[in-house]
């Protein structure tokens, strides 16, 4: 069985545990805007609510794609998150509930997910490693 910290770049980053900590806090502020009765109003250019869904789920895909181990729950997990975000939405009486939000960030976690297997998944082990040597140089 192959070692999977061989073809897990997330194994190789200098600060895992900070990357990691931004996705958990990335994952908390979706929840916040999801859940606040009034969230702050994003710019006008991406005042399309489908497209909103679809941007934050795309990136928090694309974040736990470099910055977590490879495997199937990250997906599920923010796929579940939508859903159960949505349905507390719904139960909530300030907002509203919207199967298609559902669907945009589905579609939002499957774009993230093709994102990481292109050179653009190389991002944050780029910074990574840019970060861990001026560190060394720097101590």
């Amino acid at each position: 069985m192959a070692d999977i910290r061989a073809t897990d770049p997330a194994s190789r980053l200098s600060f895992v545990k900070t990357w990691q900590g931004i996705g958990w806090i990335m994952v908390a502020i979706v929840v916040w805007l999801s859940l606040t009765p009034q969230p702050p109003q994003p710019p006008s250019f991406l005042g399309w609510d489908k497209a909103q869904h679809f941007a934050a789920y795309g990136g928090l895909m694309a974040w736990y794609g470099m910055s977590f181990a490879r495997h199937w729950r990250w997906p599920v997990f923010l796929i579940g998150l939508g859903i159960g975000l949505e349905c507390l939405q719904g139960l909530g009486g300030i907002r509203s509930f919207d199967p298609m939000d559902m669907v945009a960030n589905a579609i939002g976690v499957g774009a993230g997910l093709l994102l990481v297997k292109t050179p653009a998944g190389q991002c944050l082990a780029i910074v990574d490693s840019r970060l861990a040597r001026q560190a060394g140089g720097s101590a």
